[in-house]
C-alpha cells in the first residue's frame, strides 16, 4: 500500500529562513551602522548557518538590496487640503525615510550597478518615492489648482534631499526639507508656465 504524499507546508523552511534573515538585517541596522554588518552577524541573529546566507544571497550587498526592495518604505500622501502643507509633509517624510537606521545603505545597495543590472531597483525606488507625491498632485488638481509637474518637484525637493543625505551634508534636517518647498513657492525655481496657489 502506497503512502499518501506529504503535503508541502505553505512557505516551508525557505520562507522562514528568508523572513528570519530579513528581520535580522532590519534589527541590526537599527542597532549599528550598516557598514558594520556582516553575513556571519546576520546569520547569528537569524539563527541560521552563515553558509545558508552565502548560498542564497552571495554577498551582503545582494542581501541588503533584497531587504530594501521587499521592505522599502512608501511615502504616504498627506491630505491637508493645502498643496504647500502637503508638499512640506512629503519632504519631511522623505527625509525621515532616508535617515532611518540603514536607510541610505539600503538605497545604495538597491541601486548598485553590481546588483541592479537592469535598473529595476532604481525604478522601484522612484515608484515608492513618487507614489505619495502623485496622490498629492492629483488632489491639488482636483481642487482646481495648477500644481508644478512631478519632474520639477523631483528636481527641486526630492533630488536635493537624496544628494545631501548620500553625501552627509550637515544641517539636512526638517527645517531644510521645509525650506525646499518654501523656495519652490517663493518663485525662485518657478517657470512662468507653472502656477502655484
Amino acid at each position: 500500500m502506497n503512502a499518501e504524499p506529504l503535503a508541502k507546508r505553505p512557505g516551508g523552511r525557505s520562507a522562514r529562513v528568508r523572513a528570519a534573515v530579513h528581520q535580522a538585517v532590519a534589527d541590526l541596522a537599527g542597532e549599528r551602522d550598516v557598514s558594520q554588518l556582516t553575513i556571519p552577524a546576520v546569520a547569528e541573529r537569524a539563527g541560521v548557518n552563515p553558509t545558508t546566507v552565502y548560498r542564497r544571497w552571495g554577498t551582503l550587498q545582494a542581501l541588503l538590496a533584497e531587504v530594501a526592495a521587499v521592505h522599502g518604505t512608501e511615502i504616504p500622501p498627506s491630505s491637508s487640503g493645502d498643496l504647500r502643507t502637503d508638499l512640506e509633509e512629503y519632504a519631511v517624510r522623505t527625509l525621515a525615510d532616508l535617515t532611518r537606521p540603514g536607510g541610505i545603505a539600503f538605497f545604495r545597495a538597491e541601486v548598485s550597478p553590481d546588483i541592479d543590472e537592469r535598473r529595476s531597483g532604481l525604478r522601484e525606488c522612484l515608484q515608492r518615492a513618487t507614489a505619495g507625491l502623485d496622490t498629492v498632485l492629483e488632489a491639488s488638481r482636483g481642487r482646481g489648482e495648477t500644481p508644478p509637474p512631478p519632474e520639477r518637484l523631483l528636481d527641486r525637493i526630492v533630488a536635493p534631499l537624496y544628494f545631501r543625505v548620500v553625501f552627509s551634508v550637515p544641517d539636512t534636517d526638517e527645517t531644510y526639507a521645509r525650506a525646499l518647498v518654501a523656495d519652490l513657492f517663493s518663485g525662485a525655481w518657478q517657470h512662468p508656465e507653472v502656477g502655484l496657489r
